[in-house]
């Protein structure tokens, strides 16, 4: 069964052309001027068929994360105890579901295996990649975009469970503003998912 998971674009203008943007801000405020979401470095050949049993197939789930990822801003940790957003920037759904599928695509396109979703397994699961989206935002100390994934993979029949931490970061630049912070966190989403696609294999 293929997986044809919905194409992911870069940073992208949705109602209005990109502007100057810069500084950080709490929550609340205007609607941005564009929204953002993820592109996969790879994507899985259109048409392709692939078969698999049930051991075989490899279900992605959609991640956990703690409550500054639980929203569609993009969190800048000031220090260990402060927290703003990006200013005018916003993902166009949350990072943990914008996460799980740019993983599903690039596993697919990498590997040979049979890649479902939650909402596809139905009784046949195989193995599961769980875990928890840590962070995915900005280190204002060093000016880097993060992300942080603590992948959980269980065996097909939940007889084992291995865990692995995945981190890439990337530099944004001068200035915290929407766009060079969204480029960045795709570039460190990109290679933390092809870490977890060595990482699983097939």
């Amino acid at each position: 069964m293929p997986i044809s998971p919905r194409t992911l674009r870069t940073p992208l203008l949705v109602a209005a052309a990109a502007l100057t943007l810069s500084g950080c801000i709490g929550l609340g405020g205007k609607t941005p001027p564009f929204l953002l979401t993820l592109e996969a470095d790879a994507a899985p050949p259109i048409g392709a068929a692939r078969t698999a049993t049930e051991a075989a197939t490899l279900t992605i789930l959609i991640p956990t994360a703690p409550q500054k990822l639980r929203t569609t801003r993009i969190p800048v940790q000031q220090d260990g105890a402060s927290v703003t957003y990006v200013k005018d920037a916003q993902w166009v759904e949350a990072p943990n579901r914008l996460f799980q599928r740019l993983v599903s695509e690039t596993v697919a396109s990498r590997t040979a295996r049979v890649v479902l979703d939650e909402g596809q397994y139905l009784t046949a699961p195989g193995e599961q990649l769980a875990g928890q989206l840590m962070d995915f935002g900005v280190d204002a100390r060093t000016n880097e975009a993060v992300v942080v994934y603590q992948a959980m993979l269980v065996s097909a029949g939940g007889k084992s469970v291995t865990q692995r931490r995945f981190e890439a970061r990337e530099a944004i630049g001068d200035k915290v503003e929407a766009k060079p912070v969204g480029e960045a966190l795709t570039r460190a989403a990109n290679k933390v998912a092809a870490e977890v696609t060595g990482w699983v294999g097939g």
